[in-house]
């Protein structure tokens, strides 16, 4: 059902989860985030088990390339969505993409050695991207519009639900020495939700709207995978000068890219969505900021297993209390609406902050040592900073897509995941350049870790500030 279709009464009344999760919507929705779903799960169990994998095949320096290679390709398959969906059809496109994850996880889980590893962990990015958008571009063709806000929050949800099985999948198979079966155990998954798709969003389930049809922007879309790739680099680099050589090379391709978007007739993101003086801007600012802010996660389980003593599956259910807050708090968020939702979105990010802040001092266990205290405070703090993106998530998402022209639904929708998928790209290369100049790998042991978690966790709990007053400039407009 597209959106133009929705009478105004009905639009306005308030939707319920009952009503989302009834007999004729359920499966359709189970459909739909079950990709999330996988993808979310594939993040943790990557997460989990990363520390186990370097010390088995090494590459300490490029353990942040997991991630950073994965969301860069992620925001390839993001941005071919639309196109994909306009062309395919739901159906294909969900199956297409469901194909291509599989096949990058099948080579990582042959991996010999660590560039072997990201150039699996690229082809999963590809598949992961698709099947992370494909949950939100298809909300408004699924669902009427008084259900947009249940629909995300359950999409966000997904995010809970891989926080039980990520961490003991990845947990489990590295506690036992075989970390490359954690791969192979999403099979069966996979090929589950493909027939559920196959089912479920047949051309009667889906009505698509080809008016994004057209060619794609894949030179702009190449020169963003490569702006984060430079600012990737910076971690590399060998002298100071060429590691800010590397991030202004970044810094000024992801300009270049928005400048030609803005005169472009076919573009990446909807043009409103490059203004901070309107709606879309502010929204897409916030959640970037905050997305850059969450990828701090990725060192965590690493700075618990050196510093703190923890096995795998402890430390990767700790870290995945990020995630799981991320989920409550959309949850919990959802129902909300008017000046109430105005205020999950301005809490957010001071409670994002202060996780942060928190972390800084009791990650490096210096001024606590570690017992019981510091680990309760640890996953408190973790949660703190997941719930901070997730009490406004989904209203910032639902005002992306209400404010979207006639005609640029699907573009919305996918420029969602693209902006969130590029600031978790370009955050993920600075906390791993941020880690590595912090001591990370020089001197490396428990005096470097101690140094990079104090580094990331202070200075990465300046972006969910920044976030702050974009958030009271965006109710207070609202």
């Amino acid at each position: 059902m597209t959106t133009n279709s929705i009478p105004a009464e009905a639009a306005g009344r308030a939707a319920s989860w009952g009503e989302l999760l009834n007999a004729r919507n359920a499966p359709r929705a189970v459909a739909l985030t079950g990709g999330v779903a996988l993808h979310a799960i594939n993040v943790h169990i990557v997460t989990t088990i990363l520390p186990s994998v370097v010390r088995d095949i090494g590459g300490l320096d490029y353990y942040a390339w997991n991630v950073t290679l994965f969301v860069v390709t992620s925001i390839i398959g993001s941005t071919l969505t639309s196109k994909l969906l306009s062309i395919l059809g739901a159906r294909r496109t969900y199956l297409l993409g469901l194909a291509v994850f599989g096949a990058g996880a099948l080579v990582c889980a042959a991996a010999g050695s660590m560039p072997w590893m990201l150039a699996g962990r690229a082809v999963q990015g590809i598949g992961g991207g698709l099947l992370a958008a494909l949950g939100y571009a298809l909300i408004p063709l699924v669902f009427e519009q008084r259900l947009w806000s249940r629909a995300i929050a359950l999409v966000s949800g997904m995010w809970g639900i891989s926080t039980l099985l990520g961490p003991a999948v990845g947990g489990l198979f590295a506690a036992s020495g075989h970390w490359r079966l954690a791969f192979w155990a999403l099979m069966p998954l996979l090929l589950l939700q493909a027939i559920l798709v196959t089912v479920q969003l047949g051309p009667r389930a889906v009505r698509m709207d080809n008016t994004q049809a057209g060619a794609m922007p894949l030179g702009r879309i190449l020169l963003l995978a490569m702006s984060v790739l430079l600012v990737a680099l910076a971690a590399q680099a060998d002298a100071g000068w060429q590691s800010a050589t590397c991030i202004a090379g970044g810094v000024a391709l992801g300009l270049l890219v928005a400048r030609i978007d803005l005169r472009h007739r076919i573009s990446l993101l909807p043009r409103a969505g490059y203004a901070l003086s309107t709606e879309m801007g502010k929204v897409f600012a916030c959640v970037s900021l905050l997305v850059i802010g969450s990828c701090t996660e990725i060192f965590v389980p690493y700075f618990l297993q050196v510093l703190h003593g923890y096995a795998p599956l402890a430390a990767g259910y700790m870290t995945a209390a990020m995630a799981g807050g991320w989920s409550l708090g959309s949850l919990l968020s959802s129902g909300r609406s008017g000046r109430a939702a105005d205020r999950m979105v301005r809490i957010g990010p001071v409670l994002m902050a202060l996780g942060l802040m928190v972390l800084a001092i009791l990650l490096p266990a210096r001024m606590m040592a570690s017992g019981v205290l510091a680990d309760v405070g640890i996953v408190l703090a973790l949660v703190a900073a997941g719930m901070g993106i997730g009490l406004g998530w989904p209203h910032l998402i639902a005002r992306a897509l209400h404010a979207a022209r006639p005609g640029e639904e699907n573009l919305t929708s996918s420029a969602v995941t693209t902006v969130q998928l590029y600031a978790m790209a370009i955050g993920a290369a600075l906390v791993g350049l941020t880690a590595n100049e912090a001591g990370l790998t020089v001197p490396g042991g428990v005096p470097g870790a101690q140094d990079a978690a104090t580094a990331l966790f202070s200075i990465f709990a300046v972006a969910p500030a920044l976030a702050v007053p974009l958030a009271r400039r965006l109710t207070r407009a609202h």
